[in-house]
């Protein structure tokens, strides 16, 4: 039940290894409404508008200690409301990793299983803790694969609608080095998200405005 936050957490870590950024504790508790009920019981849920007011909340905290920017590194398909919440911020936040980066991933790792066949603990998310927490997979993944591509009414059913043991893909063609080479190329297309992200909103104007106003100190001196 942890395997979407381990997975975001795992992410987090390659990437402040690699650029200058700060990291903040995980939301561990987000919108998995679909995963409730009497099938996985211990699922926990927040609802979507409490999620926002969560992010929104600790970006305006961070924006307040002089902190601009924020990337959410989303592990759960399920947050939908998370693109809202960057979509408001106005160049402020950023997604990561998107669709365009998961797939990208994929075909470097040389996933085989579709991203829409591979929804939960499959091919690609078990790859992953193979490589990064091989503690955490059980054993029996070999044979557990169950694939359910038609989920039109998902939504609405949840997820015991479509699997009994809450695995959609096929988590027997998981391997360690895919999910090495996954993280590796999440972590190199990262930074086009951090130069994107650098180069819009509130933090890229202040910059712009110091830089064409600079505020001297009494000094003489203009700080930056």
């Amino acid at each position: 039940m942890a395997t979407d936050t381990v997975i975001a957490c795992t992410i987090v870590r390659e990437i402040a290894k690699a650029y200058p950024v700060r990291t903040l504790p995980p939301v561990t508790i987000s919108c998995s409404h679909e995963h409730e009920g009497a099938a996985w019981p211990g699922t926990v849920s927040i609802s979507a508008a409490t999620l926002h007011a969560v992010v929104r909340d600790v970006a305006e905290s961070l924006a307040r200690a002089g902190v601009p920017k924020l990337v959410l590194v989303n592990g759960h398909g399920g947050n939908y409301v998370l693109g809202n919440v960057v979509q408001e911020a106005h160049g402020d936040m950023a997604l990561f990793p998107g669709l365009a980066e998961w797939e990208d991933a994929r075909r470097a790792a040389g996933i085989e299983t579709s991203g829409d066949s591979d929804m939960h603990a499959g091919e690609l998310e078990t790859s992953i803790l193979l490589h990064a927490h091989p503690e955490l997979v059980k054993d029996g993944y070999e044979t557990a694969d169950h694939l359910a591509d038609d989920r039109r009414h998902l939504l609405t059913a949840g997820m015991a609608a479509y699997t009994a043991s809450g695995v959609i893909g096929r988590p027997s063609l998981a391997r360690a080095g895919k999910g090495r080479d996954v993280l590796a190329n999440l972590v190199a297309s990262f930074g086009d998200c951090l130069a994107a992200l650098q180069q819009q909103g509130r933090g890229a104007r202040q910059a712009r405005d110091e830089g064409e106003h600079p505020v001297h100190d009494g000094d003489g001196q203009a700080p930056r």
